[in-house]
């Protein structure tokens, strides 16, 4: 179950960051409000999945999933760019975040 909470929390996360981007500073309510509530709902999640989970590789897969996410959502929906430098940065988090789950174990 713990898994299932940390999954959702990091894709929670995803969608908060989108929020926040148009949002546009703030001056956007409905986006605004959206991204506080994502961002609130996405730590529930995270906290959830801390009552099944050690709290080191939880973390780091919650923020793995989030930042890995976002810069392929930034990609995806934004036009930002996917380099070769940037791409080798995303495999390092992956390679990072599993690392510690499988090291935890």
């Amino acid at each position: 179950m713990g898994w299932i909470f940390l999954l959702t929390a990091g894709l929670v996360e995803i969608a908060m960051a989108a929020a926040l981007k148009q949002s546009q500073d703030w001056t956007r309510p409905v986006p605004s409000v959206v991204g506080v509530l994502t961002a609130l709902l996405s730590i529930y999640l995270l906290a959830r999945a801390l009552r099944y989970l050690p709290l080191g590789p939880a973390y780091a897969i919650w923020t793995g999933i989030g930042s890995v996410g976002v810069v392929l959502m930034g990609v995806l929906r934004f036009g930002e760019s996917l380099s070769a430098p940037r791409l080798a940065c995303i495999t390092l988090v992956i390679a990072g975040t599993v690392g510690l789950r499988l090291v935890n174990d």
